[in-house]
């Protein structure tokens, strides 16, 4: 039995199975997601999603679904499942499903009366190419295979409608077909792995639901076209595949290449490899560099998410080549020492913390490389940011004459808590945010130690005696003594004293102005206001403010978003601090912190986390189904925790 498991009796029942979604990415932007039901819920769901530069840069699905049927005695069992107006399912297909397996590979068995048939899906990584392995496992007559394409040809974020300019024509390659629905797109080819017969009956199949769209208030119903079906014979112990992608296969390599493309997964035998399997599907190879995907399946890359997550998606395994390729990428967008919020979008370059997240990613790379090697790749950069945060740039961001680092603009939300709601931002936080004052210091001490190691005194004498003005100003405008907390941010003469993650933030720093104790504080009163077992609240539930559960609607979530939503990747600075103060003391707690994520592995997106997640119990996802930033988080957290653990045994012995 394998790592993630799943209740057999409930495999059949819709309100289990669709819950539970599947994904599964190939490196280059494309992507094949469903539920495990195989129902499609969202618009964004495809068994293969390319993403296409030529036509628009977005993300199209071409393949929908691929309806399976088994055929024996001239009677025809539909392995299927779509939604239609009035709460229909049909065909029902989920009803012969026995098992699921989500090991290496995820991994479907049918049972139609003595047939026993299992199903496996691989994307091909670098290429948009989908394999579907089908195994007769037992058969007591002669059986046949159906499969019957759905077809969209439709960017992401819209729905296809039937219609007279669908181009339903095809052209015979080997062991199957090539089309194309509309002119704009590649050429789309099904091919089998043994020769086959494909009967054209061009349909439109239409009003198919996505319950999840209906139910973020976005349209929900689509027509789907079907060219018509493959049919194939099939042995007992014999395996067929199923090959969907834009380029002419050789169906004669397909079982060598399915199994060389195995042997390339992280296993899911283990929470950690469960994690890592997963970091590893948002690397993006661009036209213009290696990049990563915040978040499936609606999101591009955000360039704050994509620094903070860095570090513990390559890191930990020691890429530190894919980690430098992405990081150089994001470089190459440096203007004015700021950094676009969202990659390919230069007019957005309003995030205040991006920049400075470059030293922390950084710093990670010190247990690689030499500080003189870091200086030498990336000081010119470093120094960049460094010059126009003190000398000021786009957005009213400057260095004030007391060292802190004030951002404001009107109307306009520059840190991570940046969500707007018709067009006002929920949690503006202009002026001095504690988090962003707190990265400035870090960023100016850390700068300092590699310009000091490799020789730059031009830098060091210029910048010395920085630090102690930005710390101490930090301290004197940002502590309170007897409340023991940061306040959030100071606009003018008003200090905000939410008790918000930022002040973790600020603490979870390697340079730091704040004392043990002072840490300590904090810790505590983010453990008995923040803490759960998702990840970390944004604003405590004793705030008037909280909003402790978002509607499924999008401009709902986007209200709530900061105002109590629990985030995952918030569990690493807490721990990373709480570990610095409680030493071995804490280890116990901080590892039954970890626990709540080991559940999330089989619910919902399986073996990855959400973007978001509720305040109050039971803390229901919320948002995109796999996020970069919360993935990288947790492994960061486990990390740290499995190696204070192995640091505090060899010291016991």
């Amino acid at each position: 039995m394998g790592y993630l498991n799943f209740d057999k009796d409930k495999l059949v029942n819709l309100s289990y199975s669709l819950d539970r979604e599947t994904l599964r990415t190939n490196r280059g932007g494309a992507y094949s997601s469903t539920t495990l039901a195989g129902c499609n819920t969202r618009k964004y769901h495809g068994l293969l999603v390319v993403r296409l530069d030529e036509l628009d840069g977005g993300k199209h699905v071409l393949l929908s679904s691929l309806d399976e049927s088994v055929i024996q005695h001239e009677t025809q069992f539909n392995l299927g499942i779509h939604k239609y107006p009035g709460d229909f399912y049909e065909p029902k297909g989920h009803k012969y499903i026995r098992n699921f397996e989500f090991d290496t590979i995820q991994k479907h068995t049918y049972r139609v009366g003595g047939v026993i048939l299992t199903r496996t899906r691989l994307l091909v990584e670098h290429e948009n190419t989908l394999l579907v392995k089908y195994t007769l496992e037992e058969a007591n007559s002669p059986t046949k295979l159906r499969f019957k394409p759905f077809l969209a040809f439709r960017n992401v974020h819209s729905l296809s409608k039937a219609n007279l300019y669908a181009n339903s024509k095809y052209a015979q390659v080997p062991n199957g077909i090539r089309m194309k629905l509309y002119e704009s797109y590649p050429d789309f080819f099904m091919q089998l792995s043994k020769e086959c017969d494909f009967v054209p009956v061009p349909d439109w199949y239409k009003n198919i639901e996505y319950i999840r769209e209906q139910e973020r208030g976005y349209e929900f119903q689509e027509d789907l076209f079907v060219p018509g079906y493959f049919e194939v014979s099939i042995k007992k112990g014999e395996s067929i595949i199923f090959s969907a992608s834009t380029i002419e296969q050789k169906p004669a390599t397909f079982f060598k290449r399915y199994e060389s493309e195995k042997k390339l997964r992280i296993p899911r035998d283990s929470f950690i490899n469960c994690l890592l399997n997963s970091g590893k599907q948002f690397l993006w190879e661009r036209q213009d560099g290696v990049d990563l995907i915040a978040g499936y399946p609606w999101y591009e890359s955000v360039s704050r998410q994509t620094l903070t997550a860095l570090p513990g998606i390559f890191l930990h395994q020691g890429d530190v080549k894919i980690f430098e390729a992405v990081l150089q990428t994001n470089l190459k967008r440096l203007k004015g020492g700021l950094l676009p919020k969202y990659a390919g979008q230069e007019s957005f370059y309003d995030a205040a913390d991006a920049p400075l997240l470059v030293f922390n990613a950084l710093q990670k790379l010190t247990q690689y490389k030499s500080a003189k090697e870091i200086w030498t790749t990336y000081g010119s950069s470093l120094k960049e940011i460094l010059k126009n945060y003190r000398e000021g740039t786009d957005f009213n961001i400057h260095m004030q004459e007391n060292g802190l680092i004030h951002a404001k603009m009107e109307g306009v939300a520059l840190t991570w808590m940046d969500d707007y709601q018709d067009g006002v931002p929920v949690t503006q936080r202009g002026g001095l945010a504690v988090e962003i004052n707190a990265l400035w210091y870090n960023a100016v001490c850390f700068t300092l130690e590699l310009a000091a190691a490799s020789g730059d005194k031009a830098f060091v004498k210029s910048w010395k005696e920085l630090p102690v003005l930005i710390a101490e100003s930090f301290l004197s405008n940002f502590w309170c003594e007897e409340c023991g907390m940061l306040a959030d941010y100071i606009d003018g003469d008003y200090k905000d004293w939410s008790v918000r993650p930022n002040m973790l933030l600020a603490a979870s720093l390697d340079h730091s102005p704040l004392s043990r104790s002072q840490k300590k504080m904090i810790v505590s009163l983010v453990r008995n206001n923040l803490l759960t077992p998702a990840g970390i609240r944004t604003l405590s539930p004793e705030d008037v403010s909280y909003k402790g559960i978002s509607g499924l609607r999008a401009d709902d979530f986007s209200a709530v978003a900061h105002q109590g939503t629990v985030y995952p990747f918030l569990i690493y600075p807490f721990i990373k601090t709480y570990l610095e103060v409680h030493k071995a003391g804490g280890l116990s707690f901080a590892k039954n912190c970890l626990e709540g994520f080991k559940n999330e592995m089989s619910e919902d997106c399986i073996g990855t986390l959400s973007e978001a997640y509720d305040g109050n119990p039971p803390h229901t996802a919320k948002g995109s189904i796999s996020q970069a930033i919360n993935v990288a988080g947790v492994i960061m957290a486990s990390t740290l925790v499995e190696k204070f653990e192995e640091e505090h045994k060899t010291k016991a012995n």
